[in-house]
């Protein structure tokens, strides 16, 4: 959140326009686990509550394969496949359980596919941050949440919407936090 360099309505704005690489952003190369970690950082650093926060390490990554949350790496190395498991897992994990997590992966994966589903996941995710992120105090055209659904959709949408409500959440406590030091 790096609440200590950001104003609330700095982060908010950013937070509007917040994007995850989908499934042909990702790397086309095999990543070593270092890489890994700095990539998923990377991308998911609005996800963390202050700048020395680690999102996901090394041990966390041998874990998720320790319970088939994601496949084992092949000879140490990583695939998209690995990368996007990581993603959707590292912003899931902070709202569902692991085992929860493990069901909604297999789940979706199994219903249309692991590169539809991360897809699906990245383009619902955006939807919800900048929906609960959106205001009217700032000229901002009011962002509606879909609440259509569609079977395909409803875990992931609702899981979502979740994550970004707590990442708001967090973020406003953050605020409040702040204003009573000054």
């Amino acid at each position: 959140m790096e609440s200590e360099i950001k104003n609330f309505e700095d982060w908010q704005k950013e937070m509007r326009h917040f994007s995850l690489p989908r499934w042909e952003d990702l790397p086309e190369f095999d990543l070593y686990m270092d890489q890994m970690v700095n990539f998923i950082e990377k991308y998911l650093s609005v996800f963390k509550k202050d700048s020395a926060e680690k999102l996901i390490t090394p041990s966390m990554i041998n874990n998720y394969v320790k319970l088939d949350l994601m496949p084992k790496p092949v000879k140490k190395r990583y695939t998209k496949k690995h990368v996007a498991f990581l993603i959707a897992i590292t912003i899931l994990k902070q709202v569902l359980t692991i085992s929860e997590i493990k069901v909604g992966l297999v789940y979706q994966a199994n219903l249309i596919g692991t590169k539809e589903s991360y897809d699906l996941f990245c383009e619902e995710q955006e939807k919800a941050i900048r929906s609960i992120f959106s205001t009217k105090e700032n000229n901002e055209t009011d962002i509606k949440l879909d609440l259509s659904v569609k079977p395909e959709t409803l875990l992931v949408k609702h899981a979502t919407i979740a994550a970004a409500a707590k990442l708001y959440s967090e973020i406003f406590i953050a605020k409040i936090k702040a204003e009573k030091e000054q």
